[in-house]
């Protein structure tokens, strides 16, 4: 099986130079760092005691930053790096200004590639977030003895089916794993079953959000302050023309109605706004920074890292990538800052996330368009009780704290 997958990686390495050169030109790749995927680094490593994280995109990026932000204090550490594969996730973590953190892009995972990678970056320890689980990689970090730590891992029943059917190749990678730290007890049970040995379940990472009560942004609390308002966020395609479709149906109901959208992927932006268009929707982009033009419908937030800001004004947040087979979004950055959260039938790589917060009366779930707009009605100016924004920071701080001394055992 090792065979087969290195021939793909090798097929994969041949027909590159047209795959990025596609990828460059729709805004999917650094045109000046893609060439870090071919291990031409841009940083210089140290010689020693080099904590390497990798998380694939967004989501995975900002649930690191707290544990970022304790090896930064941890003076044994001299360099921390970070890898991740998208372009988004690299314009995110710029904006955080750490001394000993910096980032590069995760190598293709070829055998060559692998090897020059650990061989230049020599970490002391790897630590893999969510489901990033790469065969090569592993197999050579294993080799060289260096601890692999899979951080807030998920494996969904769709993925384990898939690492099912190749039992032995399956096992030969699971069981390189050093520590498991599972974010649910799903993926406890999946890991076990396909042969990691060292699993430890404490809870899911992303329960973490700072509790720093920063002001709302007073600019865009002006534009919004004589609108009535509720978010959709982490919307994914096809998402959007139904919340738009909400939208129409409210407006009878509710006067001077926008409607944030905050999309996935903003690259979208123009296939987006288009949409919204065929059904007769104004939209205004947030870069734009214009006061809200009369008649405008939608919201569309187009830039990178700004979705905090949205969800301190608003009491209301729709989580994409639920509506369609996609999986779901996590809810708990916009139920921490106070909103009420809706959200689709498809979110298994969150359930245990949601029912939690079904079970504080704080999220329901949205089987179609009708039922969206009776709880948006009812909703909107929700008012979220103070002691469960405490109850939701204490688990976060107490998973954190939990998952950091587990990490430390190998430093």
């Amino acid at each position: 099986m090792f065979f087969i997958y290195e021939l793909f990686g090798f097929i994969f390495l041949l027909l590159s130079p047209f795959i990025f050169l596609i990828r460059i030109l729709s805004g999917k790749e650094d045109p000046n760092r893609f060439k870090e995927k071919f291990c031409f680094f841009s940083k210089r490593p140290e010689n020693k005691n080099t904590v390497w994280i990798h998380g694939a995109s967004l989501g995975e990026i900002f649930s690191i930053i707290p544990i970022i932000k304790k090896f930064e204090k941890n003076k044994k550490i001299k360099k921390i790096l970070v890898t991740s594969s998208t372009t988004s996730s690299s314009h995110i973590f710029s904006k955080f200004k750490f001394k000993k953190t910096v980032h590069q892009f995760f190598p293709i995972d070829i055998n060559l590639f692998t090897k020059i990678f650990i061989k230049y970056w020599r970490p002391k320890i790897a630590i893999f977030v969510d489901s990033e689980i790469w065969p090569n990689m592993y197999t050579n970090l294993h080799k060289n003895k260096i601890p692999i730590i899979l951080l807030n891992a998920r494996i969904t029943k769709k993925t384990f089916n898939r690492w099912k059917y190749f039992p032995k190749f399956s096992k030969n990678i699971f069981n390189k794993i050093t520590l498991a730290l599972p974010q649910n007890t799903e993926t406890q049970r999946y890991l076990k079953i396909l042969g990691t040995k060292n699993i430890n379940y404490i809870g899911n990472l992303k329960y973490f959000g700072e509790n720093k009560k920063k002001s709302i942004d007073r600019s865009l609390k002006k534009k919004f302050i004589k609108k009535i308002f509720w978010c959709a966020a982490s919307t994914h395609y096809n998402e959007e023309l139904s919340i738009g479709k909400i939208h129409k149906d409210l407006r009878s109901n509710i006067k001077n109605l926008i409607t944030i959208i905050i999309p996935r992927h903003i690259n979208r932006k123009n296939e987006i706004i288009n949409e919204l268009n065929d059904i007769g929707l104004k939209t205004q982009l947030h870069s734009s920074y214009k006061k809200i033009e009369k008649n405008t419908d939608i919201y569309l937030v187009d830039t990178y890292g700004e979705a905090s800001k949205f969800y301190k004004l608003s009491k209301l947040t729709f989580l994409g990538g639920s509506l369609i087979p996609h999986g779901g979004q996590n809810p708990l950055e916009p139920a921490r800052e106070g909103n009420y959260i809706l959200y689709g039938p498809n979110i298994n790589n969150f359930k245990e996330v949601y029912r939690m917060l079904e079970n504080l009366r704080i999220a329901t779930k949205i089987r179609n368009i009708k039922k969206m707009k009776s709880i948006i009605l009812k909703k909107i100016n929700y008012k979220q009780e103070n002691k469960i924004s405490k109850k939701l920071n204490y688990i976060g701080i107490e998973i954190l704290n939990k998952n950091f001394s587990e990490i430390k055992k190998y430093i």
